[in-house]
């Protein structure tokens, strides 16, 4: 949690004028009771009415500068509260975006997701009502005694007892909540994780059939959830019933022993009268410390699951290299290995291979055999733990991230668009691309048809998730978005899956024919797609076991022959 303050550096006049604008609300509110008290003892024993008015006068003077501090205090904190809760999310953002495939895979996607959000706005309110609140109560609580003291020494003593036995109460059910708010918000990433599988495969559910199994798993998370928030809050409920009973013990001990003291005229009506205020401001400024404790335990368990975010440091530090020169060989595989996060097994073996540049590759293989793995070694989306990758003569881990991304343009398996414009979307390839250059990456991706099918053009507006679009038509965009880039690598992951075989062939002389000559690495499950590839690379449970032309293949390689031969070979 402390690792956090940091985001605080830009708003320490606001943390340091919120609080001091409560401790004056406090300061002038401790004054009340004593004008009530003279009120009594002056005002009505005399029949004073003037002085009654002007004693009036002064409380409601107090009452308004109060106020005025108060709505400064209100400011002051929710601009610190707000500006402090933005500044962590871009930097979690950042530090998210930093982060390698390997360390998001581990983390886990619902487990950002609610960090990012639930606990982020849990910590806002934490903020929010410490700078309002945590040193407004305190002073109350100890400025009420110290003013007790003032009327009346020996009546006070009741304050010395009660105060810190309250104390004792209240913070002992801070120190036993905060780990188990804890496993609260745990239980509350298990929740959004399945929430967000249902809604996410709601199509996969229902061809199944599984409605009822996975409202059975969603019922079963929300139930726990329930009982984990139930116990906690069980714990934190004692706080207030056991603060108003001491509280209102110590009022009914203060009151009899009061009354004895003004029967034997040591204590005035109007005392007694101040000394129950002060015990009565005590019980109201505790009742709002025990609440804003259980916001603060909140938020500090938020706070440090945030932290732990900030803490995973990437496994991938950016080089220094900006610039390359082509070499005979754009890209050089020699003996990588690859491994998953937590994985006993490596995922891919001992892969060697050359690719000259301007040459396209084909990547095959059945189902898990590191297809999508090799290429995303590629651009360092995952690193090799032994063995190296090159590009154009250097290591990728020699390049400067942004750099070597620039040079390589991706379009993954899953096609992914954004809510916006066709033109918004196609510049994320090059932010400063015109429009001829969008028409060209259209046309050379087989998508111009599909924008020509809408009358605004570059300027239709594709809803969110691109649920207004097809299948093949999100995949012709998105390929459309890395030719844009003109990037000297181009991988293809699976990315024609919903072409058919006319298109998909359009497609692949297209982008033969390119004018900037990009490397180009089609991984697919067709052979059709690759057979007319410079170099074939067959995949097997992680290792190379075949590499040639189509032609090759098809004599030395078995795995190639069996794909092929399922895919054309003729019925007899």
């Amino acid at each position: 949690m402390r690792k956090l303050f940091v985001y605080l550096k830009n708003y320490k006049k606001q943390c340091v004028l919120a609080p001091l604008f409560k401790m004056l609300e406090a300061c002038f509110e401790l004054f009340i009771p004593l004008v009530v008290a003279s009120i009594i003892d002056i005002g009505i024993a005399n029949r004073d009415t003037s002085y009654i008015v002007w004693c009036c006068v002064i409380m409601v003077a107090l009452g308004a500068i109060g106020l005025t501090c108060t709505l400064f205090a209100q400011y002051f904190s929710a601009f610190c509260a707000v500006g402090f809760v933005s500044a962590i999310k871009r930097g979690l953002f950042k530090h998210i975006s930093s982060l390698s495939y390997r360390e998001i895979d581990t983390l886990g996607t619902s487990t950002m997701i609610t960090r990012m959000t639930s606990d982020i706005n849990q910590l806002q309110t934490g903020v929010n009502l410490t700078l309002r609140l945590f040193m407004r109560s305190p002073v109350i609580v100890f400025g009420a005694m110290i003013m007790a003291f003032i009327v009346d020494v020996k009546a006070s003593l009741i304050f010395v007892i009660t105060i810190p036995l309250l104390a004792v109460i209240v913070f002992g059910i801070i120190l036993s909540t905060i780990p188990l708010y804890k496993k609260v918000q745990g239980k509350l990433d298990k929740v959004m994780n399945t929430s967000r599988e249902n809604l996410g495969g709601s199509r996969v559910i229902r061809a199944f059939g599984l409605e009822g199994q996975q409202s059975d798993k969603f019922h079963k998370e929300t139930d726990e959830l329930n009982m984990a928030q139930r116990f906690v809050g069980r714990i934190s409920a004692i706080m207030n019933p056991a603060t108003y009973a001491i509280v209102n013990i110590s009022i009914a001990v203060l009151i009899w022993q009061g009354a004895i003291q003004v029967d034997l005229g040591n204590l005035t009506q109007g005392q007694v009268i101040a000394l129950y205020n002060y015990m009565t401001q005590i019980l109201v400024e505790l009742i709002k410390l025990a609440n804003l404790i259980v916001t603060i335990t909140k938020a500090v368990a938020s706070g440090n699951r945030i932290e732990a975010i900030f803490e995973v440091e990437t496994s991938q530090i950016s080089g220094e290299l900006k610039k390359c020169d082509k070499c005979e060989y754009a890209i050089e595989f020699k003996n990588a290995f690859l491994r998953y996060e937590g994985s006993p097994e490596y995922t891919l073996e001992n892969i060697s291979f050359k690719v000259k540049s301007g040459e396209s590759v084909g990547i095959i293989g059945g189902t898990g055999s590191g297809k999508t793995s090799l290429v995303n070694m590629i651009g360092r989306f995952y690193d090799a733990e032994k063995g190296q990758v090159l590009y154009n003569g250097h290591e990728v881990s020699e390049y400067d991230l942004e750099f070597l991304r620039e040079e390589i343009g991706v379009v993954p398996q899953k096609a992914v668009l954004f809510n916006g414009t066709v033109r918004e979307n196609l510049k994320w390839g090059n932010k400063s691309a015109t429009d001829e250059e969008i028409l060209f990456a259209i046309e050379n991706a087989q998508a111009t048809d599909v924008l020509q099918s809408k009358s605004e053009g570059l300027d239709y507006v594709i809803e969110e998730g691109a649920k207004n679009l097809s299948g093949g038509q999100k995949q012709r965009y998105t390929i459309a978005r890395a030719l844009v880039k003109r990037p000297s690598v181009l991988i293809l992951d699976d990315s024609a899956s919903a072409l058919d075989y006319a298109t998909d062939a359009k497609l692949r002389h297209a982008i033969s024919r390119l004018d900037f000559k990009p490397t180009t690495f089609i991984v697919s499950q067709r052979t059709a797609s690759i057979m007319g590839c410079d170099q074939i690379i067959v995949l097997d449970d992680g290792r190379i076991v075949g590499m040639g032309t189509h032609s090759d293949l098809l004599k030395d390689c078995l795995v190639y022959q069996e794909i092929y031969n399922s895919q054309f070979k003729e019925e007899k």
